[in-house]
């Protein structure tokens, strides 16, 4: 940009001469556009006149003559103008509970959610219509690169239906496994769920997963069938399907296509009339559920709430229930997916607020929040998450302890699943044993670690967490109980002090084309799987139920599954408990000394296999 549109710039934003905005109205639209490119940045260009000039600036292009510019040349400014930058409060008032419907969508990996909750933002008129929006609610780096949703996204819709308004509180959710704790988290909020399946890969593992999370929470079920418009997509097929596993009536389902907006404006109005309103207590004092939370450096932690009764506003003293802590609310909102702030939340909306809390120990996910001196009966809250993989985690340089420490804390407040505790190590120092739910978890935990927080770590090989029952009295004692719970094989008992080992067992579900049936049915046996159940879906495709220990599981199956059926095998993987088992502990030695790290724990069978 050269120096005399800067000066024209100068001319309209401080001086506000009308003489300078003609001059920069007549120069061609390229200039125009550029110049007009800088609104954005009009605030640290005031800071930079003010530090020049010594004086305050008062006037400026949204007051006084500055209006001519809107009304002359308005196409402009709506370039570049951001959407959804308004910053006024808005009143929740108006939202009566039997206006309001929350609802997640759940779904196997790939079957269209996110693609799904664009098109209602678009609808809605939360952000504008455009080719670019893909996944708007996935917002981590690693989720963008991925393809993958990994973090429950909040995000309030305004809909109008037969002449009257109503809130819509969307979650998205993720539809891997390993990240299944946000489901169930993200439904605690809810009243109802759209159960999205593909309409060419038609029910697949983690649908019947999500289908039963939804159930058990006795939710009201939308069966969506997606991406109608694929050339092999048969929702006559998935119908059938869907009506024999979950005895849904196959004209409960809505076809669409996310992807190319067909028939989703229907989801909308079958979320208005098929999905209850929320159940609140009316006349009760305030009290909510945090659900989610977020830490932002300025601010502190930032709470996602969901109200089951009273109403909530800056300013409020706010406790929570598990800390018993006090608090003073800075601002109270909405998720339009970006934050808007809000006068008061009301008994069924779902939110945000802050209230400075700078420790990220002090937001429990789970905990209920109420006013000061009017304490409520806590909410239930969640089943604490099971870690199913566990694994070493040090500095590269134990000189960057403390920082990792503090990026750790952040983490785990965003994702309450994985459970830290202090480990060390002769060979890498002082570090942590984390506990993840599923191997993909822990590598997305990992690549978020360096990605949002700079951090470079070794990690250990994954291990599962064993048992022993102990027979000598002493180490009874020593442990205080009879039975020990090992995560760390470094620390897995001699044979002669124990009477058994129990090595965690899981329930595995494999849906896959029955093409397919031998070769999976071989690799289950190679694992040292028992069969439970088989059943036929439909006319070709088959669900298989297998108990397995969990380390033949965690770190290379899904990966054989999917490449010896072509990528149509699904699995998913629910705990089933401990069972005896015959296990060796292996060291590897270097220079005839075992190295700590290197230790694993196999069965007998495999001990020498794995170790050549």
């Amino acid at each position: 940009m050269s120096y005399i549109e800067l000066h024209w710039m100068y001319e309209v934003f401080f001086i506000g001469s009308l003489d300078g905005l003609w001059r920069m109205l007549t120069v061609p639209p390229r200039h125009t556009a550029r110049c007009l490119h800088l609104w954005m940045w009009k605030h640290p260009v005031c800071t930079l006149h003010r530090h020049l000039s010594g004086r305050r600036w008062t006037g400026g292009i949204l007051g006084g003559r500055g209006r001519l510019l809107q009304t002359l040349y308005p196409a402009y400014l709506s370039q570049v103008t951001p959407y959804s930058s308004k910053k006024e409060r808005i009143d929740m008032s108006e939202y009566n509970v039997e206006y309001i419907r929350n609802f997640s969508i759940i779904a196997h990996v790939d079957h269209g959610k996110s693609t799904l909750a664009d098109r209602l933002l678009e609808i809605t008129g939360c952000i504008p219509k455009a080719a670019s929006n893909k996944q708007v609610l996935d917002k981590l780096q690693v989720e963008r690169e991925r393809g993958i949703t990994v973090k429950a996204q909040t995000a309030s819709l305004f809909y109008t239906y037969q002449g009257k308004k109503y809130l819509l509180n969307l979650i998205d959710t993720p539809g891997h496994v390993d990240f299944s704790y946000e489901v169930s988290r993200s439904l605690s909020a809810c009243q109802g769920v759209l159960l999205v399946v593909d309409a060419n890969e038609g029910i697949q593992a983690q649908t019947v997963a999500n289908f039963y999370l939804a159930f058990e929470a006795q939710l009201s079920i939308i069966p969506v069938i997606n991406k109608i418009d694929l050339k092999n997509a048969d929702p006559e097929r998935v119908e059938k399907q869907i009506e024999k596993m979950f005895d849904i009536p196959a004209s409960d389902c809505i076809r669409i296509s996310a992807k190319l907006g067909t028939n989703v404006e229907r989801v909308l109005e079958e979320v208005v009339t098929r999905l209850p309103p929320p159940k609140i207590e009316e006349g009760s004092p305030f009290k909510a559920l945090l659900f989610d939370s977020t830490f932002d450096h300025y601010r502190g932690v930032i709470a996602s709430v969901a109200l089951f009764g009273g109403e909530v506003c800056k300013g409020n003293k706010i406790v929570l229930a598990h800390s018993g802590k006090c608090y003073e609310v800075n601002e109270v909102g909405i998720l339009t997916p970006e934050e808007v702030p809000a006068e008061k939340l009301y008994a069924g909306q779902v939110g945000y607020l802050t209230a400075g809390m700078k420790d990220v120990q002090e937001a429990q996910i789970g905990d209920t929040v109420h006013l000061l001196k009017q304490p409520v009966e806590p909410l239930p809250g969640f089943k604490p998450a099971k870690p199913m993989v566990f694994a070493g985690m040090f500095p590269v340089d134990q000189s960057e302890y403390s920082n990792l420490k503090g990026a750790l804390e952040k983490l785990t407040l965003n994702d309450s699943s994985v459970s830290v505790s202090r480990d060390s190590s002769a060979a890498l120092g002082a570090g942590w044993r984390l506990g993840f739910l599923g191997l993909l978890h822990l590598e997305v935990f990992n690549q978020r670690l360096e990605q949002e927080y700079n951090a470079s770590v070794i990690m250990t090989s994954p291990t599962v967490p064993y048992k022993a029952v102990l027979s000598s009295p002493k180490l009874i004692k020593e442990y205080g109980e009879e039975e020990i719970t090992i995560v760390n094989p470094s620390e897995f008992p001699d044979k002669s002090l124990v009477k058994e080992y129990l090595e965690p067992m899981i329930l595995g579900t494999i849906i896959s084309p029955d093409e397919y049936l031998s070769k999976i049915m071989s690799l289950c046996q190679t694992r040292r799987a028992e069969q439970k159940s088989f059943l036929y879906i439909d006319e070709h495709r088959i669900m298989m139920k297998y108990l397995f220990p969990l380390n033949e599981v965690v770190v290379d199956f899904y990966d054989n599954l999917k490449s010896l059926s072509s990528g149509y095998a699904s699995f998913d993987y629910e705990d089933a408990g401990y069972q005896a088992a015959d296990l060796v502990k292996m060291d590897i030695l270097l220079n005839g000394r075992a190295v700590e790290e290197l230790v694993t724990i196999a069965h007998s069978m495999e001990g020498t296999s794995q170790g050549r």
